[in-house]
């Protein structure tokens, strides 16, 4: 399952599904980002949607850091406790479905 790609559907429940908690890392080095993430998952229960918010990167000095980060994040070390995973609706953050 690794290295798959979000999936991209109007009819994609996990975009309509209201989260329950989201983390805004703006302002956040990559390091402290990546951190945060990883914390902010951890003893979530099963079945939980959560929205990471990373912003589109405007701010970032160079071109945009957190949100190819967080990608492959959930690509990566986060695969095994993320079901499903999509970019939001405004592409500034990504919604998730824990295992």
């Amino acid at each position: 399952m690794g290295g798959r790609q979000p999936r991209f559907s109007s009819r994609d429940t996990l975009l309509d599904a209201a989260p329950s908690a989201t983390l805004d890392l703006h302002g956040l080095s990559a390091l402290e980002a990546r951190a945060a993430v990883a914390a902010f998952l951890r003893g979530r229960p099963g079945g939980a949607v959560l929205h990471v918010i990373t912003g589109k990167g405007r701010g970032s000095a160079g071109s945009p850091v957190l949100r190819s980060m967080v990608s492959g994040m959930l690509k990566g070390e986060l695969a095994p406790m993320v079901a499903d995973w999509s970019l939001d609706a405004s592409d500034g953050g990504f919604r998730l479905k824990l295992r």
